[in-house]
């Protein structure tokens, strides 16, 4: 004889009855254990003392159901999907098959059918699998860069983003900045920190973010690099696009980290504004560092010193753009109708393109050849674009530059009809209508027009 499978809850009854017929057991307790009547435990010790022990397990295991669909209908369904919803998920091959082939079908039992055919992969199946990347051997050689916006002041504050850069080495918090939003002149602030504390590193390694890479194919301008690649190229150091968030997961798992860590520590300081909290940060990057750093592979230091400049560092790390000068010595700017002022420079300047220093503090410098030219702004317009494509990343700070503009300008008086007609009311008031028969004035004026009448005959 072979084996026979059974179920935990058949085991359990096969325990339970053989006591009660070797007498360890009385009827009425197995019923109680077994949760079953008098009657069924009575039906089932009968099966034993005719069938054996096997007799227990349930009559319709192993049998096909009763409702199974069958294997004909089963097959036109798989054909169906194979040859008309073959990219389909099941859920919409499910639909498709009940709307334009009169097939109806439930979701999962097209699923199992679509599986065996190989027609569909199961979540498991689909599961993909990163394998986690050995970290770089020295120090300096890539540095990774992110931002991430959280409530990091609580209920204390508004929110905000914090600018991480983390040695891939080491995992050392090399940088940590508050900042409005991610945007290139925060970067620019934060990058202009880190070379002052540690010098140059080989590489940055970011996410596709627009500050870092160039999302249009057919970009004008730029020659293929955003301000803040721009920047970087210029002081020799490389950056390089992450293609799926884990392949940055220290940057990222560093996030999640100071999400609890910092918040906390912020609530404990009683730090509730950016300012305050920039101040805070490098005494938390000293403390955090010299718990969780460790030590890299070789110990080589790769920044590099940069030598350069205060005025040529500012140079580099702000927005530089080239603009068309039209025929009056004119051209647009961020919304604004610059006018170069005439001199013996300028005038040679119509259909050239100028080049446009935009700093962080608001200053506009214009410059041809390198040397600056006077201008004036002739229409401001600081208006967002209608319809702007605006990233999630910034939405929170243009909706607050959104909110302070719109509080800046007056509010428009909207003139009623009468206004625009130029209607003036004449005092009347609504109500009855006067009675001018028993009015006294008019009375009066009457009897002074009869007694003139009389003067006169």
């Amino acid at each position: 004889m072979g084996l026979i499978a059974m179920s935990e809850r058949d085991l359990q009854r096969i325990e339970v009855l053989s006591k009660v017929v070797d007498d360890r057991m009385t009827l009425v307790s197995a019923a109680r254990v077994l949760a079953l009547s008098e009657r069924q435990v009575r039906r089932l010790l009968e099966r034993i003392r005719m069938n054996g022990a096997a007799s227990i397990r349930h009559k319709a295991i192993g049998r096909p159901s009763n409702n199974r669909i069958s294997d004909g209908v089963r097959d036109y369904a798989v054909t169906l999907v194979r040859e008309r919803y073959a990219d389909f998920g099941p859920t919409l091959a499910a639909e498709k098959l009940a709307e334009r082939d009169g097939l109806r079908v439930s979701r999962e039992t097209l699923r199992s059918w679509m599986v065996d055919a190989g027609l569909w992969l199961s979540r498991k199946q689909r599961r993909t699998f990163h394998q986690p990347r050995l970290r770089r051997e020295a120090y300096g050689e890539l540095v990774q860069i992110d931002g991430s916006e959280h409530r990091w002041f609580e209920d204390r504050g508004p929110p905000c983003s914090l600018l991480v850069f983390v040695d891939d080495a080491t995992g050392k918090l090399m940088q940590l900045r508050f900042v409005r939003s991610e945007s290139a002149f925060s970067y620019f602030e934060a990058l202009a920190l880190y070379l002052k504390h540690h010098g140059a590193p080989v590489a940055f390694y970011s996410d596709k973010h627009s500050v870092f890479r160039v999302a249009k194919k057919d970009a004008k301008g730029g020659q293929g690099m955003t301000q803040f690649g721009r920047a970087l190229s210029e002081l020799n150091i490389e950056i390089l696009c992450a293609n799926s968030s884990q392949a940055k997961g220290r940057v990222e798992r560093m996030n999640r980290t100071l999400q609890d860590r910092l918040v906390k520590e912020l609530r404990l300081a009683g730090i509730c504004d950016m300012e305050t909290g920039n101040a805070f940060l490098p005494g938390f990057m000293e403390h955090y560092n010299a718990r969780f750093a460790i030590v890299p592979a070789r110990c080589d230091d790769l920044h590099r010193p940069i030598n350069l400049a205060p005025d040529r560092l500012a140079e580099i790390l702000c927005k530089r753009e080239q603009r068309y000068v039209g025929s009056q010595l004119t051209f647009s700017f961020e919304r604004q109708r610059i006018m170069l002022e005439e001199t013996e420079v300028t005038r040679g300047l119509a259909g050239r393109y100028v080049e446009t220093y935009a700093y962080a503090d608001g200053r506009l410098d214009v410059r041809w050849k390198g040397h600056s030219l006077p201008y004036r702004t002739f229409d401001k317009n600081q208006r967002v674009t209608h319809a702007a494509i605006t990233e999630n990343k910034r939405l929170s700070d243009v909706l607050t530059y959104i909110k302070e503009r719109q509080d800046q300008r007056p509010t428009p008086k909207v003139k009623t009809n009468s206004e625009k007609i130029g209607y003036t009311p004449r005092g009347r008031k609504p109500g009855r209508t006067t009675d001018f028969m028993n009015d006294p004035a008019v009375i009066a004026r009457r009897r002074q027009a009869l007694s003139d009448l009389d003067a006169g005959e």
